[in-house]
């Protein structure tokens, strides 16, 4: 179903040997009909035991497995940017994103989550995609999702562009109904058209409302900022029943507020969280393909993600890193620590 960074289970143990995550690479398979609570859990290895360069580049140098089988959540990338419409180079993010995660640790001292000793957790490698095809790349991430869904596994995407996200709300949809959204984002993504074309990175949440795929009165966008061709570029979003908050609405101020507000909103029903990258401001995430000034800290990020703590998230996504456009690397590495905190705020995540 989905294709694996080049490394096998045996090159991983090898790696790592010595070490208790090593121990436990090639046991998944072994274990793969049996829920979390009945095996024991991955864990990241600790720089401690185990050099940060050394072993297979996966996400937080988890276990790989083919099969979300077992797994509570999953890391999963998608490397397409062919739905880009100004700077490519999105279908590098996944892998330099995993380079970047090694930095992360297990633990969450700010909010005492304990993601790995809650669920467990690996990476499912990248969904085989179409770079010659939008369409049929839509497809085979829609097939993909819809095993990962109904496997019981919650998906955190790597992107990859926004185009993702509308295949994998079908695969979402399908087994949870219209859900809930959590947009952040320096732009709608609710265009028509482009082009002649009704499918790209500006256009996924116009074809999921066109689909039903979304409960439109639960749908928050926050950080939205930029130039435009009309004087009421949020007329559509509006009409639908979205909530539109403003960069300039956030500017200078916590975020906790407005996220206590979205978790009322919310309810208890399903909620599926899209980050774009391009929400937080330039300087501080350069690497991405459509930049805007005036942006999002990323202190505002972490709000906006710890305030969903307690809510029915079911997947996440964290799209249009560009790494290309930040030799630093400080892109990725942010956009690393964006995933490690929502799978700190999944259901069933305990804190000490």
């Amino acid at each position: 179903m989905l294709r694996l960074l080049a490394s096998s289970c045996a090159l991983g143990a090898q790696a790592l040997v010595g070490t208790r995550p090593a121990t436990r690479l090639c046991h998944l398979r072994r274990g793969l009909g049996h829920r979390a609570s009945d095996a024991p859990r991955n864990q990241p290895p600790s720089s401690e035991f185990v050099a940060r360069p050394v072993g297979v580049c996966s996400m937080m140098r988890l276990p790989m497995q083919a099969s979300p089988e077992g797994l509570d959540a999953a890391f999963v990338g998608v490397p397409l940017d062919i739905g880009t419409s100004n700077r490519p180079g999105a279908r590098f993010g996944p892998r330099r994103i995993r380079e970047e995660s090694v930095l992360l640790r297990a633990v969450n001292p700010s909010t005492g989550a304990l993601p790995f000793q809650s669920l467990m957790v690996a990476d499912l490698g990248d969904v085989p995609v179409n770079l010659y095809n939008l369409q049929d790349s839509c497809r085979l991430i829609q097939e993909a999702y819809q095993k990962i869904v109904a496997a019981g596994c919650i998906p955190l995407t790597l992107g990859g562009d926004h185009t993702i996200t509308y295949p994998i709300l079908q695969a979402i949809a399908k087994k949870h109904g219209p859900v809930g959204l959590l947009h952040v984002d320096a732009h709608t993504d609710t265009a028509d058209m482009a082009l002649g074309e009704k499918l790209y990175h500006g256009t996924p949440f116009r074809r999921c409302v066109d689909e039903g795929l979304l409960d439109c009165q639960r749908v928050v966008q926050i950080g939205i900022r930029g130039p435009s061709m009309t004087l009421d570029p949020y007329r559509y979003n509006r009409s639908q029943g979205f909530r539109v908050v403003l960069a300039e609405d956030c500017w200078m101020k916590s975020l906790v507020p407005l996220m206590a507000e979205v978790r009322q909103q919310m309810g208890g029903k399903p909620l599926y969280i899209s980050f774009d990258i391009d929400a937080l401001d330039p300087a501080y995430a350069p690497g991405t393909g459509t930049p805007e000034i005036a942006g999002l800290t990323p202190s505002q990020a972490l709000e906006i993600i710890r305030g969903c703590q307690g809510l029915n998230v079911v997947g996440c996504d964290l799209v249009e890193v560009s790494p290309m456009y930040d030799l630093s690397g400080n892109t990725a590495l942010l956009a690393a620590n964006l995933l490690f905190e929502v799978l700190c705020i999944l259901p069933k995540v305990t804190t000490a």
